[in-house]
């Protein structure tokens, strides 16, 4: 089983989604430390996902949808994801089908531009804390030869975790490290953000190729 043009428009509409549903939840989040929009801007992201067409390639999708959230207004978290995908879309894997490899190559692809954005890091309670251990977990899977669906289940449980874990950290980035400690407690909105991708995008191929995972 491969990731074609057709599966990853299914995972990003799963994807938007998924924000779709989580969107109030988000903009409470934001509301400890920032301005209580972030919610609205991830709705904005969402559509853009969500008009995701099938295109020729893997690459031509991440590259148009790329572009159409650096356009959308409404802080760095727009900036941050395009970036992103954009940065997927140089992968040469995308030119077609994307396996287990494959696909660990295009996010590492996206990681790499996305650094050249931001000097964060795991720690810093931004969505690095959720999109590293998830790329990690994509590359160990493709290591084992996991396939897709069970890449990117072991991917949205380690996004997950690392959302989590957000709440035991302190800001050091944005207008939430002015806060510093007082952060403590509560998840950064952007690390659940990139949980919620990773939700909808396992949930997608789960759902269209009927594949097992294990727990």
């Amino acid at each position: 089983m491969t990731i074609g043009p057709h599966e990853l428009s299914q995972m990003f509409q799963a994807a938007s989604a998924r924000i779709r549903e989580q969107h109030t939840v988000l903009s409470e989040l934001d509301s400890v430390a920032g301005d209580g929009d972030h919610g609205t801007t991830m709705l904005r992201i969402a559509s853009q996902l969500a008009a995701a067409g099938e295109s020729s390639s893997p690459k031509a999708i991440l590259h148009d949808t790329g572009w159409k959230i650096l356009g959308v207004d409404g802080g760095a978290s727009s900036s941050l994801l395009g970036t992103f995908f954009l940065g997927m879309a140089d992968a040469p894997e995308c030119e077609g089908p994307l396996d287990s490899a494959g696909l660990a190559a295009a996010f590492e692809s996206g990681m790499v531009a996305l650094s050249n954005q931001t000097r964060a890091d795991l720690g810093d309670k931004t969505l690095i804390d959720a999109l590293l251990p998830a790329i990690g977990a994509l590359r160990t899977a493709a290591q084992v030869r996991k396939t897709p669906v069970e890449a990117l289940h072991d991917a949205a449980q380690a996004a997950r975790a690392g959302a989590e874990s957000t709440s035991k950290l302190a800001a050091r980035f944005g207008r939430a490290k002015f806060l510093g400690e007082k952060t403590i407690g509560h998840q950064d909105p952007g690390a659940v953000s990139v949980a919620l991708l990773f939700e909808g995008f396992s949930i997608a191929l789960t759902e269209s190729k009927g594949d097992k995972v294990n727990a």
